[in-house]
């Protein structure tokens, strides 16, 4: 149990990165203190449907949560984010969807060529036409954690010209998809985006494996809402 656990904020990599270092089939591996933290995330996780149930407020936060997090909006880092935006701008202001439903964030979905299945990114899609759709004055924030980072990548190729450029920023933490995609989200330009990723986490770095970094973003957090604020503000 506990290394299926852990396996989820590794899978993340494994997907993201075609590296030399690691054969497809190498065994991810996690220290024993990440999987206990692993196992403990299990237990809570949150969802948020502002954007599918509720009326278009002034900012959409749209969020893909790590591997095998609970609820749509994930157990850390995406309620955090979406907590800190509402603090910021009101809680009226915000918005906060998260991509579940197709996504379903199994671990072993980060081994497929785009670090995610194409239903998760489908969803993504969908979530963000249907914040440009809807509700036409929003503006649109997003991102995601671990694998979340991989559908923030895939869709934001995905995404129309249109409605790409309804979006203000997107954040990522712990992406899977750093090295591969060179620490950049495209096709946005680099000054729409923000990868938090410390250089002690293996998982940014293309190596299967997973330690305390790469469960340690929460002291990150105020960086990624004071860079979405600042898109929003921009």
């Amino acid at each position: 149990m506990k290394f299926n656990l852990a396996l989820l904020g590794l899978a993340g990599l494994a997907a993201a990165n075609p590296i030399p270092e690691a054969a497809p089939d190498a065994t991810p591996e996690v220290t024993p203190e990440a999987a206990a933290v692993l196992e403990a995330r299990q237990l809570v996780g949150s969802t948020a449907n502002e954007l599918v149930n509720g009326a278009c407020r002034r900012i959409t936060f749209i969020w893909a949560r790590g591997s095998t997090e609970p609820g749509n909006l994930g157990s850390t880092l995406g309620p955090d984010v979406c907590s800190g935006l509402k603090s910021r701008f009101g809680s009226g202001n915000v918005a906060c969807q998260g991509i579940g439903g197709p996504y379903t964030a199994a671990l072993g979905d980060n081994a497929l060529p785009q670090g995610t299945t194409q239903a998760a990114i489908n969803e993504g899609v969908r979530l963000y036409n249907l914040a440009s759709t809807k509700c036409p004055q929003t503006e649109i924030v997003g991102g995601g954690y671990s694998q979340g980072g991989a559908v923030t990548h895939g869709l934001a190729r995905a995404l129309s010209s249109t409605v790409r450029g309804r979006v203000s920023g997107l954040l990522t933490f712990g992406d899977t998809r750093n090295r591969q995609d060179g620490g950049r989200i495209p096709p946005f330009p680099a000054s729409q985006t923000r990868i938090i990723c410390t250089a002690l986490d293996p998982i940014c770095n293309g190596q299967l494996l997973v330690t305390l970094a790469h469960l340690s973003y929460g002291d990150d957090v105020p960086e990624g809402v004071n860079f979405l604020a600042g898109r929003i503000n921009a």
